[in-house]
């Protein structure tokens, strides 16, 4: 494992701040202090190409920039505050007054993470930091007990979904900067609940990335959907790595954050000894001996390869968990009926089935959308370590009208997804407003200055749509309304039926957490078959008793079908039915217990949760 090097502007009380920088092919450098009288401090070259320097007088709020060979003035690349945007200085911060309140917390194990994805701008009216913590006690009062917040890192303008970041360090500052962002994480932990932050390693935004100014970070040695790739493994990447790791452990060690999001590890191209991906959990490893806490990495990533998840030992990278695609594309595609773009293939009922007890349907099975044979088998994988969704930013926000799956399916639908979700064995995650039935779109939205940059955005979405059957005209990513328009209307308080389905989220998710056989579940314990004709799936957990049984009618149509036989002798007692008038639904009355083998008649499109009495 390499030794890290500290890189930005790093205060210290008793001494002031020492300023470091990477700039291999750098003559003189200067670190240009903004002060009432302008004052440059020149920076010593070190090994492997870093620049060093102290300015006793630069204090927390300082601004300042680098100067390269007397021409070139930029930001800092791992600057931690961008307080007036991209295209300007850089501000130092001082990390350790902030008031943490957080001391005795210890996290929230990763089995009992209910994660809520929510996108800061569109959240609340406010689109802040603060915003959220407004509306913390509403997640709680569901539920929730992880909180995911995609990317904050600094991006052009006050519009962006967070993926266009171009300084991984600096919180975005129209969000309400590095303070803001520790005031919600202090927040949710006094709420008892964990926070994952989404970070990019994949990539860097278009406007405001001056790295490649300061050494060669990029590689042309491969490609990237979003542009040039982040050099892990060609001349120079020591510090680049060292860039990157350094920027994981700066979110768990000063912003108190619990897990991160990698977003899309396969565009992180290493071909180096040992991955840029092992590498950072070592580093994390090292940070939960130093720190007596455990910080968690999960992995976005359409590969479906266990090798991020196993562990080191097994020849993987030891990563906590993956997001799982294919469960959300079987279950969209079985409920919308599309069969277009990357659902091409996906959703029958033994498919269903099958992602419940094997993970992934392309577990080394040739894909038609993809032309080749994919994916690994996750038999020896926990259910633990894998995300499932029925909605997220993705599939949500790159549809061409953003519309969300209450555009797309019925109110009673609706339920029988969310529990198909939440009572799967999985980590169960939730998109913001999904659990009311949202009617606003969450649309792709830009705050771009460059014309020709804004173009070939708009351009590029147009492209993205080329392979899916979606009628009408694309929304406008840099306009305002598209922004507006995503933002979350929380309209369940006057609304009865959105009303009844939070409701019936929020029953679901005490299911989930009050059941024993909930707990820790363990896929080679749950029993799931479904068959075309039915559409009815049967999925029976027994990790613990009292088993429980739910049977999905994932069909506009009555159903009648048969309760499965188990070994254990006794009843099946009601515990819900997602027909029930209480939860907005049409009313039918069940029996209140069943014998092994009775008949059941399910109503159109519902759910029926059954526990088991010895």
């Amino acid at each position: 494992m390499s030794i890290l090097r500290e890189i930005g502007a790093n205060f210290k009380a008793e001494n002031g701040t020492v300023f470091t920088v990477w700039a291999p092919e750098a003559e003189d450098v200067k670190v240009k202090l903004h002060k009432a009288k302008p004052e440059e401090v020149p920076l010593q070259r070190e090994a492997f190409g870093y620049w060093t320097a102290l300015a006793e007088n630069a204090r927390p709020g300082t601004t300042y920039t680098f100067v390269l060979d007397k021409e070139k003035e930029r930001p800092d690349p791992a600057s931690h505050y961008q307080p007036d945007g991209v295209h300007k200085p850089s501000e130092v911060v001082d990390h350790s007054s902030f008031a943490w309140t957080d001391k005795k917390w210890k996290g929230v194990p990763l089995q009992q993470y209910i994660i809520y994805e929510l996108h800061v701008g569109t959240f609340s009216d406010e689109g802040t930091f603060d915003g959220v913590i407004e509306k913390l006690p509403q997640l709680k009062n569901l539920g929730i007990t992880a909180i995911e917040i995609m990317p904050v890192a600094q991006f052009p303008g006050n519009r962006n979904w967070g993926y266009d970041g171009v300084f991984p360090f600096a919180v975005q500052n129209s969000y309400g900067g590095p303070d803001g962002l520790k005031r919600l994480v202090n927040a949710c932990h006094a709420q008892g609940m964990a926070v994952i932050l989404d970070v990019v390693y994949n990539h860097l935004g278009p406007e405001g990335n001056y790295l490649r100014d300061y050494g060669p970070y990029f590689t042309n040695k491969y490609n990237t959907p979003w542009g040039e790739a982040i050099n892990y493994d060609d001349a120079h990447s020591d510090p680049v790595r060292n860039f990157f790791f350094q920027n994981a452990l700066l979110w768990f060690r000063e912003y108190h954050i619990d897990a991160l999001r990698l977003d899309a590890v396969h565009a992180i191209f290493d071909n180096g000894a040992k991955h840029f991906l092992q590498e950072l959990q070592e580093h994390v490893h090292q940070l939960e001996e130093q720190e007596s806490r455990t910080f968690i990495l999960i992995a976005e990533s359409d590969l479906n390869d266990v090798r991020l998840i196993n562990s080191m030992n097994r020849g993987g990278y030891g990563l906590a968990a993956q997001w799982n695609d294919d469960f959300h594309h079987v279950i969209h595609a079985m409920v919308t009926g599309e069969q277009n773009g990357y659902y091409v293939g996906f959703g029958t009922a033994e498919q269903l089935a099958k992602v419940m007890t094997h993970t992934f349907v392309y577990d080394g099975l040739y894909s038609e959308h993809r032309k080749r044979t994919f994916g690994s088998s996750a038999a020896n994988n926990p259910a633990q370590q894998f995300v499932v969704f029925s909605q997220n930013h993705d599939q949500v926000g790159n549809r061409m009208l953003g519309e969300r799956l209450s555009q797309l399916v019925n109110f009673e639908m609706q339920k029988v997804v969310a529990g198909v979700v939440i009572l799967s064995p999985y980590l169960p995650m939730l998109f913001m407003g999904e659990e009311y039935g949202e009617q606003n779109p969450f649309l792709y939205f830009v705050s771009h200055s460059d014309k020709e940059l804004i173009e070939a955005v708009r351009n590029g979405r147009r492209e993205e749509f080329s392979s899916f059957a979606w009628q009408g005209e694309a929304p406008d990513p840099q306009s305002e309304e598209a922004f507006n328009q995503s933002k979350l209307q929380h309209s369940y308080t006057s609304d009865a039926k959105q009303l009844h389905l939070r409701e019936f989220y929020k029953r679901l998710i005490l299911l989930r957490k009050s059941c024993p056989t909930f707990v820790a579940p363990d896929k080679n314990k749950v029993l799931a078959q479904m068959d075309d004709q039915d559409q009815v799936l049967h999925l029976i957990h027994t990790t613990k008793s009292p088993y429980i049984y739910c049977l999905f009618n994932i069909s506009d149509a009555p159903k009648t079908v048969h309760l499965q036989q188990i070994e254990s002798k006794g009843k099946w007692v009601m515990l819900l039915s997602s027909a029930d008038k209480q939860w907005g639904g049409p009313g039918y009355e069940f029996a209140q217990e069943y014998e092994s083998g009775a008949e059941v008649t399910l109503p159109a499109a519902s759910i029926l949760i059954l526990q088991h009495q010895a």
